[in-house]
């Protein structure tokens, strides 16, 4: 599950303390939109099982320190996300009796509080199919899933292009209609996820 997850944020924080990196700063130039997405994409091909991963952003800014952006996402996941680091984090006993194939639309807002440190909070929503183990789909449901993310973003070859790595609180307050087997693992863990790494980049245009 997340170890795969870590393990390819780590490998991009080594290739990013080799670039030649400028940090952001409010007055430079920085252009208006950004398209965009995260490391963890690159785990889509890599990894067994796969996450099935995609994300695109695409992003504006309307002020030197306030971003807006829309987040395009899909995944696949095999297990409840809320088992914290531990002993009990990656047990596959603990694995749904199948998997949940995600798609979702989301909204993000960024702030700048001082040079390149920046706090995001997104919102996705997740129209979420429920199947078996043999991949047949048993039925639907809907997430809301919430991040509060707090990162660092880094300029790159004359602003254009930049990386932002991270960390994040999440939580699903809304998840409906998983099917009872899926709710039996489910209900055994909490309801966020604390300390969850990220690695994001784009282009800015």
């Amino acid at each position: 599950m997340r170890q795969h997850f870590i393990f390819s944020i780590a490998l991009c924080f080594l290739i990013l303390t080799t670039a030649s990196a400028q940090t952001a700063d409010e007055n430079t130039f920085t252009p208006k939109h950004f398209i965009g997405s995260t490391f963890f994409v690159l785990a889509t091909p890599i990894l067994s099982p796969s996450p099935e991963y995609y994300q695109l952003n695409y992003g504006y800014r309307f002020s030197p320190k306030d971003v807006i952006s829309i987040e395009a996402i899909t995944w696949a996941y095999r297990g409840p996300l809320g088992i914290p680091y531990g002993p009990d984090y990656d047990n596959e006993s603990s694995n749904f009796p199948g998997k949940v194939k995600a798609y979702g639309l989301g909204l993000a807002y960024k702030r700048f509080l001082w040079k390149g440190i920046y706090g995001q909070v997104h919102a996705t929503a997740f129209r979420q199919n429920y199947l078996d183990e043999g991949g047949d789909k048993i039925q639907h449901g809907f997430q809301l899933f919430t991040t509060l993310r707090f990162g660092y973003h880094f300029e790159l070859f004359n602003n254009r292009l930049f990386i932002e790595p991270s960390i994040a609180a999440t939580s699903w307050p809304i998840n409906t209609n998983l099917p009872a087997s899926f709710q039996a693992e489910e209900d055994k863990w909490n309801k966020y996820f604390l300390f969850e790494p990220g690695l994001h980049f784009g282009v800015n245009f």
